[in-house]
């Protein structure tokens, strides 16, 4: 089934990092949202076509710790900065995904602080998992649940309808107030599925092809992703392989990755799914300060362009900004003046125009005709369209011999025709995407 998600290139951006705003919240009304205006052309020219934003509502920090759901951070500006910014994006033909963080809030939110206050008299005491013969690391008189032992995220119980009617009525307000097109779901691998379910039928009818995608790591990503829940996900299963597999030079560890998940067998774990992929986001180390071999940071994107899933940028990455995650999590969520191109945001341009041209590596199914530690060409199928995308990721030159079904095709990286007779030649360090004609 088509949606504009699957063939969706994502820009992601993290509003309190990209605007500067103090860590703390000060409680000081700055318009720094307003900033994102400049980038609109950028991230236009860049190819994307969707933007989601990490946490951009009143929280006590680094968004996550929600203090109001209907309410930008003063940090940030106003719901009219805001909704401005959605319009000038919705101008450019480029959808807007927010965060929902819908697991937990801060212990700034007001429901909670009338909790501490009043104890059991609380009407929001079933709001959290509450014990009131304990206490907390805040010394409140009374123990709660936090988000795996972080107790400044207060759980809330999604098992309450009470708090599911206030999450639901919240997304409501951001649709009908920045006319937001889908909901990027943090730690979705710890809410409820029923509240999920609900979430989804609620949305279903709320916005016409509104889209959910969840933040998940491990387990069967389709427990979770399917017509009842989620329309997708984050593929952090075959994230570590993208660089891996190159640091190590064993492309056999990212295409076995896609080959077990994606592949045309009827046994391929997500076969027709279509999982949210990236080289790296605001919670891992940029993929400019992991790669060992600085010249394959292209051909990591072209990977991730070309394999089975739905590509997103992290804001910066598209020049190849650096930053690791040791320096800890504000390293990762920088400022930036203004955006920057170079060699690597024109390469990104290219892969992304070529994702929005051709259906079948929206759609497509996989195989790997061509596969050695240091190469790999994957062929993608889907209506009649062919297309391959070619690895060399050694510094040697390469051929490569396969039965590609076809004599000529367009390279979309390179602009030229590629024949396909007596064999494919390889530069060295280098990738391609052939779209066969």
């Amino acid at each position: 089934m088509k949606h504009w998600g699957y063939e969706a290139v994502f820009y992601q951006i993290y509003p309190l990092g990209l605007c500067g705003a103090p860590f703390e919240n000060d409680g000081v009304q700055e318009h720094r949202i307003l900033k994102v205006l400049d980038w609109v052309d950028h991230i236009a020219e860049v190819g994307c076509n969707a933007v989601y934003f990490s946490p951009i509502f009143e929280s006590d920090t680094h968004g996550y710790n929600t203090r109001d759901y209907c309410k930008i951070d003063c940090r940030l500006g106003t719901n009219e900065d805001f909704k401005e910014v959605c319009d000038a994006l919705h101008k450019k033909g480029i959808r807007v995904v927010l965060d929902g963080v819908f697991n937990h809030v801060g212990r700034g939110f007001p429901q909670f602080r009338d909790v501490c206050e009043k104890k059991g008299d609380s009407p929001y005491k079933d709001w959290f998992n509450i014990d009131f013969n304990g206490n907390s690391a805040y010394n409140d008189g009374l123990w709660y649940e936090g988000w795996e032992g972080h107790y400044d995220l207060v759980k809330l119980n999604l098992k309450n309808p009470a708090v599911v009617d206030y999450l639901l009525q919240s997304v409501k307000f951001w649709v009908d107030t920045f006319d937001i097109d889908g909901i990027r779901l943090d730690v979705a691998y710890c809410l409820d599925f029923d509240f999920l379910k609900r979430l989804r039928r609620f949305t279903d009818e709320l916005k016409e092809d509104f889209f959910l995608v969840g933040e998940l790591l491990h387990g069967d990503y389709s427990r979770w992703v399917n017509p009842e829940m989620l329309h997708s996900a984050t593929n952090y299963e075959c994230y570590k392989g993208l660089f891996s597999s190159f640091n190590s030079m064993n492309l056999f560890e990212i295409c076995h990755s896609l080959k077990n998940r994606f592949g045309p067998e009827n046994w391929c774990m997500y076969r027709g799914l279509h999982l949210l992929c990236f080289a790296d986001n605001h919670d891992v180390s940029r993929i400019a300060s992991i790669l060992t071999n600085p010249a394959h940071l292209p051909l990591v994107y072209t990977l991730l362009f070309g394999m089975p899933g739905i590509p997103c940028v992290y804001y910066g990455s598209e020049w190849g900004v650096k930053a690791e995650k040791k320096q800890g999590d504000p390293a990762l969520r920088p400022a930036f003046d203004e955006p920057q191109t170079n060699e690597l945001t024109e390469h990104i341009r290219r892969l992304a125009d070529a994702h929005k041209e051709c259906k079948a590596l929206c759609y497509g199914d996989i195989k790997i005709p061509v596969l050695t530690n240091k190469q790999c060409v994957i062929q993608r199928d889907y209506d009649g369209q062919r297309v391959f995308v070619a690895i060399n990721a050694d510094e040697q030159p390469f051929t490569a011999h396969f039965d590609a079904g076809y004599g000529l095709a367009d390279d979309l990286v390179t602009g030229k025709t590629h024949d396909f007779g007596g064999g494919s030649y390889l530069e060295p360090l280098s990738s391609h995407i052939w779209r066969c004609k």
